[in-house]
């Protein structure tokens, strides 16, 4: 039984319902030893995906300040060879980003065969900040949600496999980690003023998050809602699902890579019949 569910879109969901302490009754220890050997595994995978050029990920991490999506790369993406990974953070649009449509910078950065990207903050951005804080009128940001499906509908469509995760922590939580933030002083250059006046839309955020998942989650694109109070649950339950999301693509992954290396034999068979004695 998968730690976490695929929200596939078919039927709606309220985040009120998902605990963000929940860890399924795991400990720490055993959470982390389960995570260190599916981080080989997902190296292995990444490995053929990689030969294979046939496939491409994307991973979204969505979440509010302090849920750990820094964390969540630290941790889990350590597994990937950096190779063939890449990070994009999105955050405020430049002028020229502004300029474009909202997906315009974001297209951009979308992985290539064989490649795994991921997005630390993303195109979501244009229907959660935008819209609690009143930056383009509701007619603008409930419109994108239908420029969002169309978008990973299109990626899906071009053999990019999609993960979506929203990164649920509680508020209580969140002020934990902001307190401390300011007591540690590898972490406290990440202080803002801004993180504390954030939490005053706490509730606005909540339904804004809740909205975008039910309007974007598809069989294609799925969310999956990450209970993040523990941060060993969360980093766990990330590298399942990404395990999870691959395993079933290794065996065409290998039968591709075979294939190519009985086209490769062959040709080196026929170069060495021609060769001179």
């Amino acid at each position: 039984m998968p730690l976490l569910k695929a929200l596939d879109g078919k039927k709606p969901i309220k985040l009120a319902d998902h605990d963000p302490d929940y860890h399924n009754g795991l400990i720490e220890a055993d959470a982390i030893a389960r995570a260190d050997k599916l981080l080989v595994e997902m190296r292995e995978l990444q490995t053929l995906m990689y030969a294979a050029q046939e496939t491409a990920v994307l991973v979204v991490l969505q979440g509010l300040d302090t849920a750990g999506k820094d964390g969540a790369i630290s941790h889990v993406m350590t597994g990937l060879n950096p190779q063939s990974c890449k990070v994009a953070s999105f955050k405020v649009p430049t002028p020229i980003e502004a300029g474009h449509d909202f997906l315009w910078r974001i297209h951009q950065h979308t992985p290539q065969l064989g490649c795994v990207n991921i997005f630390n903050r993303s195109h979501y951005e244009d229907v959660l900040v935008t819209r609690v804080h009143q930056l383009v009128p509701p007619k603008v940001w409930k419109s994108r949600y239908q420029h969002i499906r169309n978008f990973e509908h299109l990626l899906s469509d071009s053999h990019t496999v999609i993960l979506k995760f929203f990164i649920h922590i509680s508020k209580d939580e969140q002020k934990g980690r902001l307190l401390e933030r300011e007591q540690d002083p590898t972490k406290s250059w990440k202080l803002s003023v801004g993180d504390w006046h954030e939490r005053e839309y706490w509730d606005k955020y909540q339904k804004a998050y809740q909205d975008a998942i039910n309007e974007t989650a598809a069989p294609h694109a799925p969310w999956y809602v990450v209970p993040s109070n523990h941060k060993w649950f969360r980093n766990l339950a990330i590298a399942e699902t990404i395990v999870n999301a691959l395993s079933p693509y290794r065996k065409g992954w290998m039968k591709h890579l075979e294939a190519e290396g009985l086209k490769a034999k062959a040709e080196l068979s026929a170069m060495r019949a021609n060769e001179p004695n």
